[in-house]
């Protein structure tokens, strides 16, 4: 069975990101954890977030902004 639950640790190694630009993306509302000792985040949580911010740019949690499309 595939883990119900991931750590601030594991949620930045799905990313392929730092364990400080999760704790950002939480502060920010995008994800939203839960504290069972640490910080937790559903996978239900972590896949609504990946799909709802699919063609943006999150460099910068507080000010979201569309990715720009290549013109032809």
């Amino acid at each position: 069975m595939e883990d119900m639950l991931y750590t601030v640790a594991e949620t930045a190694q799905i990313l392929k990101c730092n364990v400080a630009f999760v704790h950002k993306l939480r502060q920010a509302g995008l994800i939203r954890f839960l504290k069972l000792g640490c910080y937790k985040c559903r996978r239900e949580e972590l896949e609504k977030f990946l799909l709802e911010n699919e063609g943006k740019d999150l460099t910068d949690p507080f000010n979201i902004k569309e990715l720009e499309t290549v013109k032809k």
